[in-house]
């Protein structure tokens, strides 16, 4: 997957940009770390990139297929990119829709009507990446945030998404449970042909990342390896 952000500009009101002309190109195989204050634009650029929310102007081209052009999505398209995107969010409790843990790796899967054995497999081997196989059949209230999130991995990576993307993922985990996420995202590295997108403002997290970006009011104004970043 390439995706390419050309001259996005976005504002929730008319009094400030959240994104001011911000260009950027990520590709397959590589792992990019966001960082920024409050208020830099790193969780809306992740949701611009999702089609989640529309530029005011700019051009999003995803693997050679134009989905906005000047600030206008084009939905049909979008939607076919979709299905190949997936994103993990801060609050674990948001992300449940299951009875059990089982239930909620499935869920995407459903919707996409995938055939039963192939949905099984699924579960079971994106459980056991995420070491959750121990759990599939318990309630996700009975889980610690740390296991919530693995959960909220394991179906995005069920659905073999090409983009993953971590929104603050770890911003609401206690320290045991964000070294888990954390351990968990260092070994999702190892997965071939992925864009792995973590929007953070910790600096730690970005050490084991391929790329770094930084943002300050909208605009990248560092891009570069962890060390010269």
């Amino acid at each position: 997957m390439i995706i390419e952000l050309k001259d996005i500009c976005f504002s929730y009101d008319e009094d400030s940009k959240v994104l001011d002309k911000l260009s950027l190109k990520l590709e397959s195989g590589q792992m990019v770390a966001i960082l920024g204050h409050n208020g830099s634009g790193k969780s809306t650029l992740s949701k611009v990139i999702m089609g989640l929310l529309e530029p005011s102007s700019g051009s999003i081209i995803i693997d050679d297929v134009v989905v906005c052009d000047n600030g206008v999505i084009n939905e049909e398209e979008y939607d076919k990119i979709r299905g190949k995107m997936g994103i993990i969010f801060q609050n674990p409790d948001n992300q449940f829709v299951g009875v059990t843990v089982q239930d909620d790796i499935a869920f995407g899967l459903e919707n996409r009507c995938v055939e039963r054995s192939e949905m099984i497999d699924r579960i079971n081997k994106y459980s056991q990446i995420v070491n959750m196989e121990e759990y599939l059949l318990y309630n996700p209230e009975n889980l610690s945030g740390g296991q919530k999130q693995r959960v909220a991995i394991a179906g995005v990576l069920a659905m073999e998404t090409d983009l993953i993307i971590f929104d603050e993922a770890t911003s609401m985990l206690d320290p045991r449970g964000t070294l888990e996420i954390n351990n968990m995202i260092k070994k999702l590295k190892t997965l071939e042909n992925k864009v792995i997108l973590s929007i953070t403002h910790n600096l730690e997290e970005a050490i084991f990342a391929d790329r770094v970006i930084v943002l300050n009011k909208g605009e990248i104004v560092l891009d570069g390896t962890p060390k010269e970043v």
